[in-house]
């Protein structure tokens, strides 16, 4: 599906050439002459990108408005502003309430262009890699692991892991309330020569460590004789 541009520019005939040279790249483009009737629109759908003018009609700085409403519904929204107000105050404001680029009146349409896919393409990017973050993440009731990052917290306050430490635990919470065998505690330390009690002494200081959070910690359970067990708080 194509990308959905938004255009909010007070000029009719700008307005139009705008959006006939976003349209002829392949892009789905709505065009607005003002705050209101961006607004409205923004009401039931959002673009994928927006280009604003600073100055709609008699309101100077409706483009600014704009831009803070859009991005207080979607802070990774990208925001271009197109604009004859060029100087430094005015670069330093739009930038500073979020907007990607900050562009001159007049300006080249293929440049205009470019700039839209380039900008496309690094939201795309980051939207991509947000996720994979979000993969390498996984929650237990108040227990989160970070597998890529090697990071662990219990109720929102960190937990300190070695390396060792913290793949023990990636096994033990990798199936909540089943018993994980010695043997398989032994293959996530990745050493040569681990015994049970090597494995009971690392699962000690898992313990007090998480303890020293939460003096209430019960989440990690022996099973005499087999290994342990991660059960509900």
């Amino acid at each position: 599906m194509a990308k959905h541009i938004v255009i909010v520019e007070d000029d009719p005939d700008q307005r139009s050439n705008y959006a006939d040279a976003i349209t002829n790249k392949g892009y789905q483009v709505s065009a607005y002459g003002n705050r209101e009737e961006a607004l409205a629109a923004f009401d039931h759908a959002l673009p994928d990108l927006a280009i604003l003018d600073i100055i709609l009609g008699d309101e100077v700085d409706a483009g600014f408005q704009l831009c803070r409403e859009l991005l207080a519904r979607s802070p990774s929204l990208p925001v271009i502003f197109l604009t004859e107000r060029i100087n430094e105050i005015d670069k330093i404001s739009g930038l500073r309430l979020g907007a990607w680029d900050y562009l001159p009146k007049p300006i080249s349409l293929d440049y205009l262009a470019e700039r839209i896919s380039s900008l496309l393409r690094i939201n795309e990017a980051r939207s991509a890699l947000s996720k994979a973050d979000a993969a390498s993440q996984k929650t237990i009731g108040d227990l989160a692991l970070d597998q890529d990052a090697l990071l662990v917290s219990w109720k929102g306050e960190r937990i300190d892991l070695s390396g060792t430490e913290f793949r023990m635990l990636a096994k033990l919470v990798r199936a909540p309330g089943h018993a994980v065998s010695y043997e398989i505690l032994m293959n996530a330390t990745m050493q040569s020569l681990v015994t049970n009690n090597t494995i009971n002494t690392h699962m000690r200081n898992i313990r007090k460590k998480f303890e020293a959070a939460d003096k209430d910690f019960a989440c990690i359970k022996s099973e005499y004789g087999f290994g342990y067990r991660w059960t509900k708080q």
